[in-house]
């Protein structure tokens, strides 16, 4: 199988920081090549206190190489020397060419999986970036490649021991609640049933959704979205064969005993859904794009621009984001 790609995000963060640390202590850690400034990724190594890193520099996808003690970079420039935690848009271009070549390094085999280190968004904003993140950019990359499925995005957030997936995502709750709807809920949920068998290996998915209001409306006494909306949801997906709960309280539906009884929930709104998977799983989790011709990853976490240059960042996420990423391109690969 061919080695993961790396996306370097915004170098004045910790994503070089990262990628430095796993490389340096690779045991374990699945094969991958770096997209973005060899040279800021040399600085990131020497600013931990890291051995230098042996690289192999390449130009376009078609110069990769890869050895085993060095590793390869797909070479995207920065504008300026990046200083730690203090994004400068003028290196916007840099970040956005390595998303790119990222995608591209994928549908051309040359990788596997895409894992993206963070990006900030209002960086890229300010450059002109027109597209609210990774997720909806990379979508927008391979819209026109072939899909048999059901055809995202969707933002799964997932842990060992819980998955959430998301209706909406950076949007303001009250635009969230005013745009769900029943297609919204079937859509996302037959993407998640869809991504659960073929990525994670589950055959028979059981999914569970959140209710939207408090004890999921009450039978209509606090509100009538899930009368009205979560259920008939439900409902149809049922008829398709799909393993779907009605709405069901999000209060009770994080606990122990609760997370055995499904494979994934679906959240209604962003904070519903990542509340709970960070306090599960803050060090490891890993945001993971579903409905998409590519596999892409990421660690669950910011640019951490406070802590940038500090030697203060932890890899767990990074090396969890990669760990997944083989996992579900292994998948992949099985089935093709």
């Amino acid at each position: 199988m061919s080695p993961l790609a790396v996306s370097m995000g915004d170098p004045a963060g910790i994503g070089l920081e990262l990628a430095a640390q796993v490389w340096a202590r690779r045991e374990n850690a699945p094969d991958f090549f770096l997209i973005g400034d060899a040279d800021a990724f040399a600085r990131a190594s020497r600013r931990l206190g890291l051995p230098e890193p042996n690289m192999q520099r390449a130009r376009s996808i078609s110069e990769l190489a890869f050895a085993p003690d060095a590793l390869t970079v797909l070479d995207a420039p920065l504008a300026i020397e990046e200083t730690p935690g203090a994004p400068d848009p003028v290196n916007a271009s840099a970040v956005i060419t390595a998303i790119e070549r990222g995608v591209e390094a994928v549908r051309a085999g040359a990788a596997s999986a895409l894992v993206t280190l963070p990006i900030a968004k209002s960086v890229l904003h300010d450059a002109a970036f027109a597209f609210p993140g990774h997720t909806e950019f990379i979508a927008h990359l391979t819209e026109a490649d072939v899909w048999d499925q059901t055809r995202g995005p969707v933002m799964m957030l997932a842990g060992p021991s819980l998955r959430v997936a998301l209706t909406s995502i950076h949007v303001p709750l009250a635009e969230a609640v005013r745009t769900l709807s029943r297609e919204r809920i079937v859509h996302v949920t037959r993407i998640v049933g869809e991504a659960l068998k073929r990525d994670f290996g589950v055959a028979s998915p059981r999914i569970t959704l959140c209710g939207l209001n408090p004890h999921a409306g009450e039978h209509g006494h606090i509100g009538r979205e899930e009368i009205e909306l979560i259920n008939p949801a439900a409902a149809m997906l049922r008829a398709e064969g799909w393993d779907v709960s009605d709405a069901r309280s999000a209060d009770v539906l994080f606990h122990e005993e609760a997370r055995a009884g499904y494979d994934a929930v679906i959240a209604l709104y962003h904070d519903q859904g990542l509340i709970p998977i960070k306090t599960l799983h803050f060090w490891d989790g890993v945001n993971i794009t579903l409905g998409l011709p590519i596999v892409r990853t990421s660690p669950d976490h910011g640019t951490g621009f406070d802590i940038a240059g500090k030697g203060l960042a932890r890899a767990d996420s990074f090396r969890a984001a990669l760990a997944q990423a083989a996992a579900m391109a292994a998948r992949r690969a099985s089935r093709a």
